[in-house]
This record gives structure tokens, C-alpha cells and sequence, in this order.
């Protein structure tokens, strides 16, 4: 072992780099005075004093203060090995207990049998929401959830729903189910994303059916959210209709969820709501650090709401005329546009001449 490595694997145990300088050089003298090891490791004589009492605690030396001068010993690395050893040791029951307690409660997959599971398991999901729900569910199936969906968007939850195997009657009983829903006469699979982390995907046998031998697989996983919200909005959302959108939200409104944005820009601009748009950001090339961005939003690319202009099924852009000019804003991992978002807030002007004005 060469001497950064010993030294590195010393500071692991709560050394510091002068107490690993004045134990090494203890090491290559055994037993010395003070002095000797204070001009030897570069330090003071008081230092080495100092530093000893804190070694001997740890069980690294022994200080001889009976002897004139006052000597310091290195203790044997057989009984230095045995002493961290049995700390260690003395530790391992503590550290299990406290592990133990904080392991985690879940798997990242885990496969559902029952109908009735699944359906309890998507209610509880959607329960603790706190951002985002994307969901797509048989028509036939929609009360047994939707007491939770409306609960969602009521505590400011985005719920982007598609209802599959519809029969065209489902939009007067839309109000409050979701803050965009879609429908579509055929049938598809179950899937549900909670803020891009949690969910579960289901076939369609699965919950259409009491019966059915098919199962289904519930997620904690973080990078899979990701890919299951692209799956939908990509391949399953433009091919439904669109038959509920909820009202603008009243302004001001601040969102760290970036197709929440995207959604309340579109409803605004659509309404003709003279309004800016206040973005915390970074950007996202030949600049470093955060930023304020101020100004009127005078284009979103998107497909969430009809008509969609989007070039790409997840393409989510603010456009936004600033006084410095045109800057393109995205969501997180943004790398198209000018801006990676982290907060948005929408706030209302008296009328877009004052908007062009203030930002």
C-alpha cells in the first residue's frame, strides 16, 4: 500500500492531516519526545501535545507522561487493528437498528394478481400525488377512481386523463375528474404515473375483466417515470379526443411542474388574459449559473390541449419576448430551448401594452 492510500484510509477513521503527519512519523520512530516529533512533522511542540492526547484517545499512541521528558509511543499496529476493530464492532448493532428502521418500504417492482389490488393501488397513488398524475383508464372504471382524481386537482395536481373504450356520453361528468382528459373509443392499457417517480402499468384484460389470469406491475423508480409519461403523451394521447379542459387559474400562480405551466399559458393566451410570465431558470448553453426572466408569453409549443402545434409529443416551450429579446423556455433537461425552467409564475397586467412595458 503506498502512502496516499494509507493516508486516505486514515482520514476515513476521523484523522486529520496533521494527526496522520504526527502519527506516521511516531510509526517510523516508535517512541519519541515531543520535540523530536514536532520537527519531524512540521509542527509545533504544543501541537504534538495536543494532538497525542486526541491519538492516545483514539488508541493509536501512548504518551508517557511520567517520563522526563514527556515520550510518545506508537502502539502496535496489531493493537491499533484490534482496537478499531472492536469500535467498529461495538458500533455494528447501532448502525443495524437505525438501518433497519430506514430501509426502504417498497420495491422498485412489484407484481399485482387482483383487479381489486390494482385499483386500491392507483387510488392510493393518485392519494399522494403531489405534482403530477398522468393516467389512462377504461371508461367502465372511471368512478372507482375518480373521488381521487378530483381530491388531486383540487390540492393543485396536474391529472392528464385519457378514458379508454369510450362511448362519446362522458363529458358532462368531466368537471373537477381531471385538468385535461381525452377520450378514445378503443381500448387500452391501464397506466399510471405519479410526479414521474411512482405508477402502475396494467393490461387491459386486467381490470376490464374479474377473471383475467394477467398481471400487473407497480414501479418506484425514478428513471422509468420518465419513459412511461413519454410512452403516453407520445403514443396513446394524440390518438384521443379531446372532451375536458379546466378553466384558466386564477393569477397570480407559481408551478415548479412545467406542463402545469404549459397548460396555464395555453389557457390564458387562448382567453386573451394580458399577462407576464416571471421564470427562475438556468440556462442551458454558453452561460453559467441561474437566472430571472421577465416578460410576456407570446407562443407555447405544445400538445397537452387543442389545437396542438408541438413538432414532437413531449415538446413543452414557452416563448417569451423580454427586453433583451426572444428567449425560448423548457422544463427540466430542457436542451432545445434557451432556459431550463425550475419555477414559473404567471401573473396578470392590466393589459399587454403594460405586459411589453414592464418586461
Amino acid at each position: 500500500m503506498d502512502d496516499a492510500t494509507l493516508r486516505n484510509m486514515l482520514k476515513q477513521f476521523g484523522l486529520s492531516d496533521k494527526e496522520i503527519d504526527t502519527y506516521l512519523t511516531l510509526l517510523e520512530h516508535g517512541e519519541a519526545k515531543a520535540s523530536t516529533v514536532a520537527d519531524a512533522a512540521g509542527v509545533s511542540k504544543r501541537y504534538v501535545y495536543s494532538i497525542s492526547e486526541k491519538l492516545e484517545d483514539r488508541g493509536f499512541v501512548s504518551v508517557n507522561d511520567h517520563a522526563v521528558p514527556t515520550t510518545i509511543r506508537a502502539n502496535s499496529p496489531e493493537e491499533v487493528t484490534k482496537s478499531l476493530t472492536k469500535n467498529i464492532e461495538t458500533m455494528r448493532p447501532a448502525l443495524e437498528a437505525r438501518y433497519s428502521q430506514a430501509a426502504p418500504q417498497t420495491e422498485q417492482f412489484e407484481v399485482i394478481k387482483s383487479r381489486v389490488t390494482v385499483l386500491k393501488r392507483i387510488r392510493s397513488l393518485i392519494d399522494d400525488a403531489d405534482e403530477e398524475v398522468t393516467l389512462s383508464i377504461p371508461a367502465a372504471n372511471l368512478d372507482e377512481i375518480a373521488d381521487s382524481l378530483r381530491a388531486a386537482v383540487k390540492r393543485g395536481v396536474l391529472v392528464l386523463l385519457v378514458i379508454a373504450d369510450a362511448d362519446g356520453s362522458l363529458q358532462p361528468e368531466l368537471g373537477g375528474v381531471a385538468s385535461v382528459a381525452r377520450a378514445w373509443v378503443e381500448p387500452m392499457p391501464t397506466m399510471l404515473t405519479v410526479d414521474q417517480r411512482v405508477g402502475v402499468v396494467a393490461p387491459i384484460e386486467m381490470i376490464t375483466r374479474t377473471n383475467s389470469d394477467a398481471h400487473a406491475i407497480t414501479f418506484t423508480e425514478s428513471r422509468l417515470g420518465p419513459v412511461i409519461v413519454g410512452s403516453f403523451l407520445g403514443n396513446y394521447w394524440p390518438m384521443a379526443q379531446q372532451v375536458y379542459v379546466t378553466e384558466p387559474a386564477s393569477l397570480p400562480v407559481t408551478y415548479t411542474n412545467f406542463r402545469h405551466t404549459t397548460l396555464q399559458t395555453t389557457l390564458h393566451l387562448q382567453a386573451e388574459t394580458p399577462f407576464r410570465a416571471h421564470i427562475r431558470g438556468r440556462w442551458t448553453r454558453d452561460r453559467d449559473g441561474h437566472d430571472e426572466i421577465v416578460g410576456r408569453v407570446v407562443d407555447v409549443q405544445q400538445g397537452l390541449v387543442a389545437p396542438s402545434n408541438n413538432s414532437f409529443p413531449v415538446e413543452n416551450t414557452l416563448v417569451i419576448e423580454t427586453a433583451d429579446g426572444i428567449v425560448t423556455v423548457g422544463g427540466g433537461g430542457a436542451f432545445v430551448e434557451d432556459v431550463e425552467a425550475e419555477s414559473v409564475t404567471i401573473e396578470a397586467v392590466e393589459s399587454e401594452e403594460n405586459a411589453e412595458a414592464d418586461g
